[in-house]
């Protein structure tokens, strides 16, 4: 993950209820987890969403979750706000669904051809159906 502005991380943890914390901020289980964060971070700083926009969106993917029987104790929180983060993209514009399904496709297709422990590269020939 690239180097993210202190400041900015601190608001975020203050203005977004639930991120698991640490003594030095935000605690990550997973890679995938901080650049979740970080996109979420870069995409509010442009303006795409506040901080109360992005609060709301997360706190209603929990429920929706919950809904359905989610019995979530924290270990999904990062699930819930990548869902949410999919979410705000296509309601604000910035994707459409269509475009997020076929990244979210050739993501997978390019973690199952890569082997563990290597970087996973996106490949063109991935976003083939």
């Amino acid at each position: 993950m690239t180097a993210l502005d202190r400041n900015a991380v601190a608001r975020a943890a203050l203005e977004v209820p639930g991120i698991p914390q640490g003594e030095g901020g935000p605690v990550f289980r997973e890679p995938w987890e901080a650049q979740a964060f970080a996109m979420a971070l870069s995409l509010h700083q442009r303006g795409v969403f506040t901080w109360s926009e992005w609060a709301a969106a997360l706190a209603d993917e929990i429920k929706r979750a919950q809904a359905a029987g989610d019995p979530d104790a924290g270990e999904k929180y990062y699930l819930h706000w990548l869902k949410a983060l999919e979410r705000l993209v296509a309601e604000k514009g910035v994707a459409d669904p269509a475009t997020l399904t076929r990244y979210r496709d050739a993501w997978e297709r390019a973690a199952d051809a890569t082997p563990h422990g290597e970087p996973i590269e996106l490949r063109p020939e991935y976003f083939k159906a």
